[in-house]
């Protein structure tokens, strides 16, 4: 019995020592599955610790199914799919160029090394007497050897940069007055639309509209309605840098920080200060037809300081503090200080608040005016549902607003014809339908009463049967600086993806020391069609009929589209 327990242990013995033996002889791998593909390139699930090296080659085969020449049967024989070479290895995964191909590569292929390759493979293992032990390692965030890979693969440069959007044409048009004298005139212009992101691979982009007139013959030279809308588009080069503290742009555009200014023709550059706030400077002449104190002839110019914080999915806020000068015709006018808050939580609260004060300059001889609150524009929003939005307002303007008031009718200055307290409702309705309103009430001084001020609209995404979209408008308004009503109307509609038609039409009886023309309407028609790919056409009719302006104006433009 001795014998037997002494020989079954030296058998159990052996085993273990033969499988020690071959446990520590070294495994060969020579063959890979392909884990991903992009573009010419593709990796595979074997690296440095499967022994491959830069230029190893191999060769991915597929069974295919292959009938016999005399027609009574099939085989499934093997193919050669395509042949790859290693560009890169990382610990565990290679990138591999595609040298050759007959069919399409697919994930989840096979890839074998060639025979050369292979025996150079077992040769290197057998050489390296090393022993080769598992661990387990993890990461917080990431594993850097699929990183590794992943910068390592060729890809084509992002789409956002020198990625051009736009569309550039020349238009010609003529404009017949219907007053005094009836002069006409013909203009040649061009329009421009572009959005161009990372340009030359920089952080410079190309942004905006413009449309205007490059020359004008016969007749007296007018200011149209087309004329002042066309002042308020922006264009303008813009910078920002993921990891430059540097922040600029130029051109017709806004403050990002202080949009209170409205829009400046000019530019601004600003620095951030680490993980604090921003400083910055910027000057410029105010184009905008649409401003509380339009002058053209004034220029401004400044600094400023903006702070903001918070979460997009939570509470944020924003608030800038800032000082400047005005000039008008390089006369100084007015220094002033501005402020700009906002606060708000997820899309449900937003507070907003613009104060703007100033000391204007006194005409020679008169005594010097005080400094105070020129401007202020305070509103408070609240959207408990996605459909459901209430708003409450306060507006302030020290002196009379002298923006241009045969806008009024469009819409564009609305902001701007209610004073004091108003509030205000909007319903996204099923069916693509929106109704909403605003009312206020306010008092002038020396008034008997107040005065209640009214807007209500109606929106109709699609009105059916017509496929048309439709916006309806009426206001009524008495402030300190005139009274009056408009009715506005819109219709757009698109045929397919090239043809787009818009009719816009309005009526306005605006009593007021800013301007001579009480009553007046429009009518505005516009039609585009792309043509192919990269040329469009338009076309458009105005008819303006008052007072103090009374003409036609038509135009046509042609262009090319990028």
């Amino acid at each position: 019995m001795r014998w037997i327990r002494l020989g079954l242990r030296l058998f159990l013995g052996c085993v273990f020592a033969a499988t020690t033996l071959a446990a520590q002889q070294p495994e060969v791998r020579t063959t890979f599955r392909v884990k991903y593909i992009a573009d010419g390139a593709l990796y595979i699930d074997g690296g440095r610790n499967a022994g491959l090296i830069e230029g190893n080659k191999l060769e991915i085969k597929r069974k295919d199914t292959t009938a016999l020449p005399s027609g009574t049967s099939t085989v499934k024989a093997p193919r050669i799919i395509a042949r790859l070479v290693v560009l890169s290895v990382a610990e565990s995964s290679a990138v591999c160029e595609v040298t050759s191909a007959n069919d399409e590569v697919q994930a989840g292929d096979l890839a074998s090394l060639l025979p050369e390759d292979a025996r150079a493979l077992v040769e290197r293992q057998a050489a390296t007497g090393n022993r080769k032990y598992l661990q387990v390692i993890t990461f917080s965030e990431g594993d850097p050897l699929d990183e590794e890979v992943r910068d390592a693969i060729p890809r084509p440069p992002l789409a956002e940069i020198n990625r051009p959007r736009g569309r550039l044409g020349f238009e010609y048009g003529g404009l017949a007055g219907h007053g005094s004298g009836g002069a006409r005139s013909t203009q040649l212009g061009v329009v421009l639309r572009a959005d161009v992101t990372r340009i030359g691979a920089s952080y410079w982009n190309f942004s905006g509209y413009w449309r205007g007139r490059v020359n004008s013959r016969r007749g007296t030279q007018q200011e149209t309605l087309n004329d002042l809308i066309n002042r308020t588009y922006h264009l303008g080069f813009t910078y920002s840098k993921p990891t430059s503290p540097w922040v600029a742009g130029f051109g017709r555009l806004y403050v990002p920080w202080a949009s209170s200014l409205s829009t400046i023709d000019g530019g601004y550059v600003g620095r951030k200060l680490g993980n604090g706030p921003i400083v910055g400077l910027f000057a410029g002449s105010t184009p905008d037809p649409t401003t509380w104190n339009y002058n053209p002839d004034r220029r401004i110019a400044g600094a400023f300081v903006s702070f903001e914080g918070g979460s997009w999915d939570a509470l944020r806020y924003t608030s800038t503090f800032g000082l400047g000068i005005s000039s008008i015709r390089w006369r100084i006018e007015r220094p002033f200080a501005f402020f700009e808050h906002g606060f708000f939580y997820k899309r449900v609260i937003s507070v907003y608040h613009t104060l703007e004060a100033d000391r204007p300059r006194a005409p020679a001889g008169m005594t010097g005016n005080t400094a105070g609150v020129s401007r202020s524009f305070l509103t408070f929003r609240v959207q408990p549902h996605q459909r459901v939005s209430f708003d409450l307002s306060h507006n302030y303007f020290r002196d009379i607003p002298t923006f241009d008031s045969r806008l009024v009718s469009t819409g564009l200055v609305d902001k701007l014809l209610f004073q004091g307290f108003s509030g205000g409702v909007r319903v996204e309705l099923p069916r693509r339908i929106s109704v909403y309103t605003n009312v206020g009430r306010s008092t002038k001084s020396g008034d008997a009463r107040s005065s209640w001020n009214q807007m209500y609209g109606l929106t109709f995404g699609e009105v059916p049967w017509v496929h048309l979209r439709a916006d309806l408008r009426y206001s009524k308004f008495d402030s300190a600086f005139g009274r009056g009503s408009y009715r506005a109307l819109s219709l757009s509609r698109e045929f397919g993806e090239n043809i787009r038609i818009e009719v816009q039409g309005g009526q306005q009886t605006f009593v007021s020391p800013l301007t001579a023309q009480s009553q007046s309407h429009y009518v505005t028609t516009t039609f585009d069609w792309s043509l192919g790919t990269h040329y469009f056409l338009g076309s458009g009719f105005t008819l303006q009929r008052g007072a103090a302006q009374s003409y036609d104006l038509w135009f046509l433009n042609f262009g090319y589209r990028f």
